[in-house]
C-alpha cells in the first residue's frame, strides 16, 4: 500500500513538472477568441486632406441650338419641323482635376457613416461642336398655298456651341465599413458646378412657290418657281452665359487605408451629371487619389 501510495505522489509530481515546461497555447486557456478577432481603427472624428487625378467629360449638344431656331422660327410654320433637327453632335475631353475634402465620420462598431464637401478645379475640360443642316421642308403644317401651289421652305441651318466645366463643389454622405486599417466606402449626394456656354446659330431660308397649271391642250405642267430670301427667318442667334451656376447630382465609391495613426490614403471613382444649361447636358467621370489626415 505504501508502494503505491508513493509511485502516485512520484507521478504527480513529474506530470505537473512536464504541463509547467509546455508552451502557452490559446487553446489551453480558451484563447482562440482573441486569436482570430481583427484589429479595428477609429475612423470616428474630423477628417480633412487633398486630391488630384484624372476626368472624363461627356456633353451632349444635341439639343444645344433648338433654344434658338424656336425664337428665330417662333410663331411660323418651320418651328415644328426645325424643332427635331439635331445639328450638333456629342463630344468627350479628359483632363486633369485637384481639389480637397473635408468632412466628419461617425462609427458604430464595423459601420462608418459619414458627411463630406469637396471642391474640385478641373483643368481644360472644354468641348464643341459645330453643324450644319439643309433641308426642303414642302407644304409645312399651318401653310396655306394658294390652289395648285406647292410652297418649298429650302431651309439650312449652321451652329456651333461650347461648354467649360471651371470647378466644382459637392455635399457627398458615406457609408464605410471598418476592415482594420481600410475602410470601403460609397457616397451619393449634391454638386454644382461652373461652366462657361456658348451656342450660336444661323438660318438661311428661301421660299419657292412652284405653281401645277393645265396647258390650252389639257396637259398638266408644273412651272417651277425663283427662290425667294425671307429675310424675317433668315438671320443669326448667339447666346453666351460666363460663370453659369448649375446643380446635378454626384455618386461613386471609394476606399481608404490608414498609412499611420491619422494619416490616410484614399482613392475614388466619381460620376457627376449636371442639369442641362442651355440645352447643353455635361457628365464627368472622375478618378482621384488623394492623402487625409484624421483629427
Amino acid at each position: 500500500m505504501r508502494r503505491l501510495m508513493l509511485a502516485a505522489a512520484m507521478l504527480g509530481t513529474v506530470s505537473a513538472a512536464h504541463a509547467a515546461d509546455m508552451p502557452d497555447l490559446p487553446v489551453l486557456r480558451g484563447g482562440f477568441t482573441d486569436g482570430l478577432s481583427k484589429t479595428t481603427r477609429n475612423w470616428d472624428g474630423f477628417y480633412a486632406g487633398g486630391s488630384f487625378g484624372y476626368s472624363s467629360a461627356s456633353t451632349d449638344f444635341s439639343q444645344s441650338v433648338v433654344g434658338l431656331t424656336n425664337f428665330i422660327f417662333r410663331d411660323s410654320v418651320l418651328q415644328g419641323p426645325t424643332s427635331s433637327w439635331s445639328l450638333l453632335n456629342k463630344t468627350t475631353t479628359q483632363g486633369a482635376n485637384f481639389g480637397g475634402f473635408v468632412g466628419r465620420n461617425w462609427q458604430w462598431y464595423d459601420a462608418v457613416l459619414g458627411l463630406e464637401g469637396t471642391y474640385t478645379y478641373f483643368n481644360k475640360i472644354a468641348t464643341q461642336s459645330s453643324g450644319s443642316n439643309s433641308l426642303d421642308i414642302v407644304n409645312p403644317p399651318g401653310d396655306v398655298q394658294p390652289t395648285g401651289v406647292t410652297n418649298h421652305y429650302i431651309t439650312t441651318l449652321t451652329g456651333t456651341a461650347a461648354a467649360t466645366v471651371k470647378d466644382m463643389v459637392t455635399l457627398r454622405g458615406r457609408v464605410g465599413w471598418d476592415g482594420g486599417d481600410f475602410m470601403p466606402y460609397a457616397f451619393a449626394g449634391a454638386a454644382v458646378g461652373r461652366m462657361d456656354v456658348s451656342r450660336t446659330v444661323s438660318s438661311d431660308v428661301k421660299l419657292r412657290q412652284d405653281a401645277t397649271v393645265q396647258d390650252p391642250f389639257g396637259n398638266v405642267i408644273t412651272i417651277i418657281g425663283t427662290p425667294q430670301q425671307v429675310p424675317a427667318q433668315s438671320q443669326t442667334q448667339t447666346q453666351h452665359r460666363t460663370n453659369n451656376f448649375v446643380v446635378g447630382w454626384v455618386a461613386g465609391l471609394g476606399l481608404e487605408y490608414c498609412l499611420w495613426e491619422g494619416l490616410f490614403a484614399r482613392v475614388e471613382y466619381e460620376y457627376v451629371k449636371f442639369s442641362p444649361v442651355m440645352n447643353t447636358s455635361v457628365t464627368l467621370n472622375n478618378a482621384r487619389v488623394g492623402l487625409g489626415y484624421k483629427f
